[in-house]
């Protein structure tokens, strides 16, 4: 049953993710898996469990992210020393990271796809679209830099995570995404470096 719903749930997803969610009916899922709707309705009673499954699925391998590389879960404002605890190390190690669930992961990936297209059309997505991949992600890295003491944490969270977020794009029309992953690194490196110089530079000029 196990290995059935987990189909299930690939199947609709890749199915939202290439269609569209209003798009896609039970039909379709059950239709693309060999199931009968009877088959597939014993594991899910409706295209909206099967949905609320995704998601939950999301929420759970969002915190496993970063709990992988020791960052925080919660918000500054919740676990304070956990910020400071991290270091720009960390953080770009998790960026790496990040970059390579959110394009490379089958399970991700498709859920990127589908927030990406159906931001404009339906509530729920757009506000799930910013939770994930755009000012969620963005207000994370504000309040991960404004513990390191950096000065311009907004700025720099926007520099920082506006070049990850123009690769993803990159990323999908690539023919070579094993160039684009690549260049993903590099860059996220290279913004590490500079935000170690501004970080010593703000050290020096304590008291």
């Amino acid at each position: 049953m196990r290995n059935t719903k987990e189909q299930i749930l690939l199947t609709a997803l890749e199915l939202f993710a290439r269609e569209g969610f209003d798009a896609v009916s039970v039909r379709d899922i059950a239709a693309a898996l060999g199931l009968s709707k009877g088959a597939l309705y014993r594991h899910y009673q409706s295209k909206r469990e099967i949905f609320e499954s995704i998601l939950r699925r999301m929420e759970r391998r969002d915190a496993q992210q970063a709990r992988d590389r020791d960052l925080p879960e919660e918000t500054a404002e919740q676990t304070p020393a956990a910020y400071q605890g991290a270091s720009l190390d960390d953080i770009a190690a998790f960026s790496k990271d990040m970059f390579r669930y959110w394009t490379e992961d089958p399970f991700a990936s498709r859920f990127r796809r589908l927030l990406t297209l159906e931001q404009f059309r339906n509530a729920e997505m757009g506000a799930l679209y910013q939770q994930y991949l755009a000012a969620g992600p963005l207000e994370y890295l504000r309040d991960l830099f404004s513990a390191q003491g950096l000065a311009r944490p907004q700025e720099e969270a926007a520099l920082f995570y506006g070049q990850m977020f123009l690769l993803y794009s990159v990323y999908d029309g690539s023919e070579n995404r094993q160039a684009a992953t690549e260049l993903a690194d590099r860059l996220i490196d290279g913004l590490r470096d500079r935000l170690q110089r501004l970080q010593n530079e703000e050290r020096r000029k304590e008291p």
